[in-house]
């Protein structure tokens, strides 16, 4: 008679049908992994075969035969009975004795008379293919103790083949219901509850951009982040720089992580854990270091490569001996399936005012009614095209999220279940935004945009958007080099796959503004503010190891997502644009801004740099960059300085780049001038002494040249960067650098809103057009038409 119950380490990848995709997989990593640095925890697994001959044996499979004749999913109250139903028949339902004592035999062997604690897993016979996310469909139970307490647990797990949404799924999917079977795996528990845990990809969930390992953690037990109870904190890994030995954590985002799951005085399944409050302390604290980030992130590339596929894996860190443990891996089965030949882009044509925000998830829009869930029982609530709201979902929601326009919640992560679940319907979802249940109302018209980068937001009203679909597969030539405008690191990932080369323009400004929001001189001056700006600034700090630390860490992070994001290719970075009253809005701004009557003719750009009052600030992006540079490697960033006025303040500022360790030309360093005053083209040569090449600023430029304000609505029409006095300037900009073999490129507004003067640009003879993202397609097929 064959074994009906077999130890993990005998166990490997084509083993799915005798002990289902999760056991197989564990079985796999232990047997050809663990040499290679993979920690896996041991146990044991019983088969399919044991399952269906429990089934078959006691009459079970008839009587679940009969009940789901005939039953409609899509009719929640009916598909909720039935799965109640059936999973009361297989707890009641005593185990054959056979298997029982199969049971006992490898327990007694597992813990070597240790009183252990388990976790007994599901680990279906149709999951975690490559083509199928069954996802949190059947049930975990943690902290298990003694073997009656096992035994119980695994009729349990049987019975979760049952669950609402397992059912649903399968008729979705197409899979006969006695068809897929159930194996339960008894594995030893890693102590996370004193430790951290979380799940991790080899991809990047949003976009499906490849060259990063996401990971995210919270405190405690994992299935917090896996249900999607708890905001974690998230962070990427940069494959190249971890492969190459180089500081390879590029991101790093600060979750609530308010509550954590620990062990219960009780070991039986249901009572076993418990779910407490985490300490303030903890919460504004990385739940990871960057080393142990690096660790697992290695070991992620180890079982991706031996995969050979993009992987959803599910970590631990024990809290007495600080080791790192894989406990679940399984295929990624949506990002990584799509084309990567047709580009969908969903493009929001109107704004409205934002009533909340959270964790996007799938860079779509959708719009729709709001429907307030409270629990299972409200499912039916939801009609066709509903927003559905909720704290948490879960994964039995399934029916339901497959109906809604889409969907929100207060609490969860981008790696949670719902999240999985809401990417492999295509709707678009928002997580962890705290306090969405409160702020919507039933039947309130909402649109939810997920098409703005990390942050989903959730506006007023059913408000225009579009979706555009091209195909990029074969992408005409053109005379020059198409690039672009890239201010915001959460979107570098989507923009980077866009046909391009590289990121004409990346605005150090939108990475202050967005993922730090203080004031630099704040930040250098804690000890002099006010009590309530020092309370506002620690509040965004939280996490780093002093105020300094935060500004150039964030800095470094935004810099080397882009560069990161655009491989191989140029990233130019200019240096902080800000108008004296743009710095003003950032936290502690107020206190070390003039008053200008017009900023944009005033304190910025060079002159700013070079001023004894602001120069200490200056050389914390200096910080920031040698370091993205030098200690990570990443050669491809280039320097961008705006707003030179007169050719001493371009010597003053390569004198102070070069002084902070940014010395042109070492290292490969180029630094490129913004050519945005009439007096950068008028003295194109004189400038191009101090510079590797001009950027044009179109924008300034014109404005400058016709001598009229841009933001002003009044004279607005007058704005035109095709006037000739315009295209005189940017003709000399252009000869000027071309005489010289120097880079030549613009990166104004122009170009994206005038596909002619991008046109009138190439014949012109300039090296690159940067265009906002979302003109580059349009673009670059009309230049190529044109062209021809």
């Amino acid at each position: 008679m064959n074994a009906q119950v077999i130890s993990l380490d005998k166990l490997g990848k084509n083993d799915i049908d005798k002990v289902g995709g999760k056991n197989a997989s564990l079985g796999e990593m232990i047997s050809h992994l663990t040499d290679l640095g993979v920690s896996v925890p041991g146990g044991f697994a019983t088969t399919s075969e044991a399952f269906n001959k429990f089934l078959i044996g006691t009459g079970l499979q008839d009587k679940i035969k009969d009940a789901l004749q005939g039953l409609d999913v899509d009719d929640v109250a009916a598909l909720t009975a039935t799965g109640k139903k059936i999973r009361d028949m297989i707890i009641e339902q005593e185990l054959p004795k056979d298997l029982e004592q199969e049971i006992r035999d490898a327990f007694t062997e597992m813990s070597q008379g240790e009183d252990i604690a388990v976790a007994v897993r599901s680990s279906a016979t149709a999951e975690d293919l490559p083509d199928a996310s069954f996802a949190g469909q059947q049930e975990t139970f943690l902290n298990i103790r003694g073997i009656d307490n096992i035994l119980i647990a695994i009729k349990e797990v049987f019975a979760s083949l049952y669950n609402d949404r397992a059912i649903a799924y399968r008729v979705h999917k197409g899979f006969e219901h006695a068809g897929v079977a159930l194996s339960a795996g008894v594995q030893r528990m890693v102590r996370s509850e004193t430790g951290t845990s979380g799940v991790m990809f080899t991809i990047d969930t949003e976009s499906g951009f490849n060259d990063v390992v996401f990971i995210t953690a919270s405190h405690g037990l994992g299935e917090m982040v896996v249900q999607g109870a708890v905001n974690p904190d998230e962070f990427y890994i940069s494959k190249a720089l971890l492969n190459a030995g180089k500081p390879a954590v590029i991101r790093r985002n600060l979750g609530s992580k308010q509550q954590k799951m620990v062990y219960a005085d009780e070991h039986s399944a249901g009572k076993s854990v418990k779910i407490v409050p985490v300490d303030k302390a903890e919460r504004n604290q990385f739940s990871l270091s960057n080393e142990e980030l690096v660790e697992l992130a290695k070991q992620a590339l180890i079982i991706e490569k031996h995969y050979g596929h993009a992987m959803d894996i599910e970590w631990a860190k024990d809290g007495d001996s600080n080791k790192l443990f894989i406990v679940q891996a399984r295929p990624e089965t949506v990002k990584s399936r799509e084309s990567q030949n047709v580009m969908e882009r969903y493009i929001l044509k109107e704004k409205g005012d934002v009533i909340c925000e959270g964790r996007s998830i799938g860079q779509r829009i959708g719009a729709g009614t709001v429907r307030v869930v409270n629990s299972i029982h409200e499912m039916d609530k939801v009609q066709e095209g509903d927003v559905l709201v909720s704290d948490m979902t879960d994964p039995d929601w399934e029916p339901v999220m497959k109906r809604a326009a889409a969907i929100i919640t207060n609490r969860g992560g981008r790696t949670c279940h719902a999240a999985i679940i809401a990417r492999e319907l295509g709707v678009p979802a928002i997580v962890g935004c705290g306090n969405a249940t409160d702020l919507l109302t039933d039947g309130q018209a909402v649109t939810v945009s997920c098409a703005e980068g990390d942050t989903g937001y959730i506006y007023e009203g059913q408000l225009d958007f579009e979706i555009q679909n091209n195909s990029i597969e074969s992408m005409p030539d053109l005379a020059f080099k198409i690039m672009m405008n890239v201010g915001n690191p959460d979107r570098a990932f989507g923009f980077a796959q866009i046909p391009n080369e590289g990121v004409g323009l990346a605005r150090l400004e939108f990475i202050i503004n967005r993922m730090i929001g203080v004031h630099p001189k704040a930040l250098l001056n804690m000890n002099t503010l006010p009590r309530e700006i020092v309370q506002a600034i620690q509040e965004r700090m939280a996490g780093y190891a002093s105020p300094i630390d935060f500004y150039v860490d964030k800095l470094v992070e935004g810099i080397s997502t882009l560069a990161v994001a655009f491989k191989d290719k140029k990233v130019i970075v200019r240096m902080s644009d800000f108008k004296s009253n743009e710095y003003a809005n950032l936290i502690g701004g107020k206190l070390y801004e003039p008053s200008e009557e017009n900023p944009m003719l005033g304190f910025r750009g060079a002159s700013r740099y070079v001023s004894e009052n602001f120069r200490d600030c200056f050389e914390l992006e200096c910080r920031a960059l040698k370091r993205v540079r030098d200690e990570m490697g990443l050669t491809n960033v280039e320097i961008m300085i705006p707003f030179v006025r007169t050719t001493e303040e371009a010597r003053k500022v390569l004198e102070l780049l070069e002084k902070n360790g940014l010395k042109r030309g070492e290292n490969g360093l180029r630094v490129i001038m913004m050519c945005e005053l009439p007096t950068n083209a008028l003295l194109a040569e004189e400038f191009l002494q101090y510079f590797d090449g001009f950027s044009i600023g179109s924008n300034d430029l014109t404005q400058l040249t016709l001598g009229l304000d841009r933001d002003s609505g009044i004279v607005s029409q007058s704005f035109d960067e095709r006037d000739p006095a315009v295209k005189k300037l940017l003709k000399m900009a252009i000869d000027a650098c071309n005489a010289q073999g120097k880079y030549i490129g613009i990166c104004g507004q122009g170009p994206s809103d005038h596909p002619d003067l991008a046109m009138w640009l190439m014949e012109q003879g300039i090296t690159s057009v940067s265009l906002n993202p979302d003109s580059v397609l349009d673009t670059w097929f009309f230049l190529a038409k044109t062209e021809k």
